[in-house]
């Protein structure tokens, strides 16, 4: 499998009156065939919604959906009868199974709303819908944290794949490494800061797909999410 470089200046844009949304990959009306997924993540959207602003009710059928607030507040309801507020260091799992209907909002007068929405393919279609939702204390620098696994490890967020959700915060100067075992991929995402990652220097929003051992150093104090995924198709 050969490494996907996506730089964040590279992503696809939407742009409404209340919606900036930065698509690492294809995703409603961009397209680019180079750029379909990766493994089984199928998106990464970093959206800024505008304060009272935000989706209205509408409907997702299998796939299971990661949100992770940046900054500000997000408002959550659904089909389900959830309600909730999700916040920084949260993060909330929705799977759509046989059908959801939800809305997302930004609550806010005054903020915008800054978040990464995540969409992973599930293992298998139908099944019946949930929703999770969850707080993270900050990670200790330089170590990894789990968020999201298929078996809730670690008091992580259940997800029906195959895949296991990480994320570390790095200092100037401090190095961590993550090796695959065989028949997985990896995907990084810098959420924050600046980084080497293996012999790529990676800023804010760029995203890095790798089957190897992967090291990092911290050029600044920085975030990433790591994604821990089945292997690419050949």
């Amino acid at each position: 499998m050969n490494k996907s470089l996506r730089r964040s200046k590279e992503r696809g844009l939407t742009k409404t009156h209340w919606l900036h949304s930065a698509h690492s990959f294809s995703f409603a009306d961009y397209y680019d065939p180079d750029y379909m997924g990766f493994s089984v993540l199928r998106v990464i959207n970093q959206d800024i919604i505008d304060p009272n602003q935000g989706f209205g009710m509408h409907s997702h059928h299998n796939m299971e959906i990661l949100t992770y607030v940046l900054s500000g507040t997000l408002q959550h309801k659904d089909s389900l009868g959830n309600e909730s507020l999700i916040k920084p260091n949260e993060l909330q799992r929705m799977s759509a199974g046989s059908g959801i209907r939800h809305s997302e909002w930004n609550p806010s007068f005054t903020e915008d709303c800054e978040l990464l929405q995540i969409w992973i393919l599930p293992e298998s279609e139908g099944g019946t819908p949930g929703y999770q939702q969850a707080y993270f204390s900050s990670p200790k620098v330089g170590a990894w944290q789990l968020l999201a696994s298929p078996n809730a490890e670690q008091h992580s967020l259940s997800i029906k794949q195959s895949m296991k959700l990480y994320r570390a915060n790095l200092e100037e100067g401090a190095e961590l490494c993550y090796v695959p075992t065989d028949n997985r991929a990896l995907w990084l995402q810098v959420v924050k800061g600046r980084l080497q990652a293996n012999e790529h220097e990676l800023s804010e929003g760029d995203g890095l797909g790798i089957n190897i051992a992967l090291k990092l150093k911290g050029i600044s104090a920085s975030e990433v999410l790591l994604f821990d995924l089945p292997a690419q198709p050949a």
